[in-house]
């Protein structure tokens, strides 16, 4: 376990190389309408199947891009620092640099997630870390989703 506060240490954690892909979980209508539900965004291409047989591209519903982002904590990818780096009294999230929704998910899609360190900064009182995570509809080339996340130690 690497103390939060051990600056030379913490840099070993940092990768270019990202972790193997995550379980699999699975998108589901009833998901995706919950999610409406919850956001308020209940746009046709998220919550009409019989409409985006014929008018989407698609030809069937696809994930809200923040639902796909809401479900990173089951996707349990390689880079969970919280479980290498000691010492802080709490780990909070500190805000997104980054997030690009790349590619669509179709409903009854896997997806799955990878994950890296890609930057950590100690600093007088906490420390950060900065997480790019992927997530990809399980056999698909292209990413769905990109997120760099940033963590705060105190």
């Amino acid at each position: 376990m690497i103390d939060f506060k051990d600056q030379q240490q913490l840099q070993t954690l940092i990768s270019d190389e990202f972790s193997d892909w995550s379980n699999r979980l699975l998108i589901t209508q009833r998901m995706i309408d919950d999610f409406a539900a919850i956001s308020g965004d209940h746009l046709w291409i998220h919550t009409d199947p019989q409409r985006c047989v014929t008018d989407s591209p698609f030809k069937t519903t696809i994930a809200h891009g923040f639902l796909i982002l809401s479900v990173l904590s089951q996707l349990h990818a390689g880079a969970d620092i919280s479980k290498q780096i000691g010492g802080y009294k709490q780990i909070m999230n500190y805000g997104s640099d980054k997030l690009r929704f790349m590619s669509p998910v179709p409903v009854d899609s896997e997806i799955h997630a990878r994950s890296r360190v890609a930057a950590i900064n100690v600093q007088e009182h906490k420390t950060t870390a900065t997480l790019e995570w992927q997530v990809a509809v399980v056999g698909q080339e292209n990413l769905s989703l990109v997120y760099h996340m940033t963590l705060v130690f105190m």
